[in-house]
């Protein structure tokens, strides 16, 4: 309460809803408004009353899927109907109580209350997950005439694909009580480790002098300061602030994936690729293509890298500088305040779609956004949608560079995808992780394209193009190291727990590999402070990014030649829960994903921003 104490001290509203901070006016809020999602924040009485709700509806609603029978409920399937639609209402009020106690976590690290609720709101999953099996495994036990004749009930026929996609997934499932037991052992076991990630990093302070950073501040430092010996000095701290933790996030990492192979395996595999492709709704030959094109595709970065580390009067560049700004000449580079990107992305998502740039605006005046840099803030960025209030929140820490920019953008795409669809079924909405970071990596597309455009000057423009290539380096490279080193970590995991010597040269090799050994050091240690290797509802959080990022730059070709884009884009999102990934990219694109074509004009598409880049800087090396 203290801060939002202070909060009321230093603001206030007038009728046109504008800031004044300090005597200076602005049009946007940095801090977001969770009040109208629950008043009262962690101690919310709506929030006791929303889960004793759901509390109330779990035990009658798991009786009714026991006792379904076809014979009883055919031809109309009433029963079934409401099923469906009651199991969709529990699970989005568990999405939204479970993103409003994120949030707060994630403004407030240390805040006691909120593993208390977050343990309730994961035991209340875990019953409404035994509905879901009952469910799944009536949808197993019926004939192949019996499940055609469901799903072609009017009333379901908008989960058809849903459906069917339960009924194929359920028949590796064990008997309900042994999943019963796997799932409350998951409490204390995939999802107790993944939330002592959180709690070991709410109490990571990076010195830096006599100042201690969050982990979310120095980053933004070590990544984005034009200064070489600043981004040296904090990324020196950074390391040996992560390295005195490392043993305690090994036995995390250990431990996390250990109990996610023993269920994999509990249900008969042990491939550890095939759950995240199932999730992903992709085909192994897809992911295969995309990774092939991409290893084949290097050469221009590496080029690119070389002329960058030259532009810095260095012979390679090291792995803290691969992000920090090309300036050349008497340039400076753009800062942006808040108002002054929230203006500029609006502005360029117009030009693509006037209900995207709605969309925007609204998240701007609503105070949708947490952008504020602060203390005590989880690092990272992230969109977490609303169900219940149709609605979203974005979490960020943003820092006045074109980067904060672009990664305010990216947020908002994904913002984006949540409105155009959240009229649909909530199963509907429940959209795979490689298109979830389609519409996210487009929204950053359209604003990184435009600034290059709007350029005045060569050195304007060299300096844009290294943020927008600096990009397509993460998506090549950075996360192509941290595909392999999660690959490779777990071929090896399923021989025996793993050393943090080992799980520092295994990330050595992938960042090497990745990046062609373009670079004079790296850091092994980025799988202790990357959070995506430590989420336990997804493993390999890290191609999807790769393939929403070629995704969107082949929605974006079309975006260039179509008239009517933004019907084509918005019918495009409201399919990417109705249907594979390929069948997406086929009905919407008219491309195979598992043939190379695709993927290869992407990757020539970025080869011509290097050599725009090469022919700009030929005159500036040092």
């Amino acid at each position: 309460m203290g801060s939002l104490i202070a909060l009321l001290r230093n603001f206030r509203y007038n009728k046109r809803n504008r800031l004044r901070v300090e005597g200076k006016q602005m049009t946007y809020s940095e801090q977001w408004d969770l009040e109208s999602i629950f008043t009262g924040g962690i101690d919310s009485p709506a929030l006791t009353q929303r889960l004793a709700t759901i509390t109330a509806q779990i035990t009658p609603l798991l009786a009714t899927v026991r006792a379904w029978q076809y014979a009883k409920d055919q031809p109309k399937f009433t029963v079934m109907t409401q099923i469906t639609e009651q199991l969709q209402m529990l699970e989005a009020g568990l999405k939204q109580t479970d993103s409003f106690v994120n949030m707060i976590q994630s403004t407030d690290e240390r805040n006691p209350q909120v593993m208390p609720m977050m343990g309730r709101i994961n035991a209340l999953g875990n019953s409404v997950n035994q509905i879901e099996v009952a469910l799944t495994k009536k949808l197993v036990g019926l004939t192949e005439v019996e499940f055609a004749s469901l799903v072609a009930t009017p009333a379901l026929q908008i989960i058809k694909f849903n459906l069917t996609e339960k009924r194929t997934s359920g028949a590796t499932l064990l008997d309900a009580t042994t999943e019963k037991l796997i799932n409350q052992f998951a409490l204390d076991g995939l999802k107790g480790w993944s939330d002592h990630y959180d709690s070991i990093v709410a109490e990571v302070q990076v010195p830096d002098g006599q100042t201690l950073l969050s982990a979310g501040q120095a980053q933004n430092k070590f990544e984005s300061d034009p200064d070489p010996k600043v981004r040296q000095r904090i990324f020196k701290s950074w390391y040996q602030t992560w390295e005195r933790y490392s043993p305690l996030l090994t036995d995390t990492l250990n431990h996390l994936a250990g109990f996610r192979l023993t269920e994999y395996q509990a249900h008969g595999t042990t491939d550890y690729l095939k759950k995240p492709l199932e999730t992903s709704r992709m085909q192994s030959a897809t992911l295969k293509t995309m990774w092939a094109v991409v290893s084949q595709n290097k050469a221009p970065l590496v080029a690119f890298l070389k002329r960058k580390a030259a532009l810095m009067g260095k012979t390679q560049l090291a792995w803290y500088d691969t992000w920090a700004p090309v300036v050349v000449g008497d340039f400076k580079p753009q800062t942006y305040t808040y108002d002054e990107a929230a203006a500029f992305i609006v502005q360029q998502f117009k030009t693509f779609s006037p209900q995207m740039a709605a969309v925007a605006q609204k998240a701007f005046e609503n105070r949708w956004i947490e952008a504020e840099d602060r203390p005590g803030k989880q690092p990272g960025g992230y969109m977490t949608d609303l169900p219940e209030t149709n609605d979203f929140r974005i979490f960020m820490t943003f820092d006045g560079t074109p980067s904060g920019v672009a990664t305010l953008a990216h947020e908002l795409g994904h913002g984006f995808h949540t409105m155009m669809i959240n009229d649909l079924p909530s199963w509907r909405q429940d959209y795979a992780m490689n298109v979830a970071e389609t519409a996210s990596t487009f929204a950053e597309l359209i604003v990184s394209d435009a600034t290059v455009k709007a350029a005045q000057s060569p050195a304007a423009k060299i300096n844009l193009l290294d943020q927008k290539i600096t990009n397509a380096i993460d998506m090549f490279m950075n996360i192509h190291a941290r595909f392999l080193f999660e690959e490779r970590f777990y071929a090896a995991r399923q021989k025996k727990l793993q050393t943090t010597a080992e799980l520092k040269a295994l990330m050595l090799v992938a960042q090497k590999e990745a990046y062609a050994d373009a670079l004079t050091d790296y850091d092994p240690l980025f799988w202790a402070d990357k959070q995506h290797f430590f989420f336990d509802d997804v493993s390999f959080y890290n191609f999807p990014y790769t393939f929403g990022y070629l995704f969107s730059m082949g929605i974006y070709a079309k975006a260039q030649t179509t008239p009517d884009f933004e019907a084509d884009y918005i019918a495009l999102l409201r399919d990417t829960a109705n249907m594979s990934t390929e069948d997406l990219a086929q009905k919407h694109l008219s491309v195979d994903l598992t043939q190379p074509a695709f993927w290869q004009a992407a990757a020539d598409s970025i080869a011509a921003d290097v050599a725009q880049f090469l022919a700009l800087t030929e005159g500036y090396q040092e």
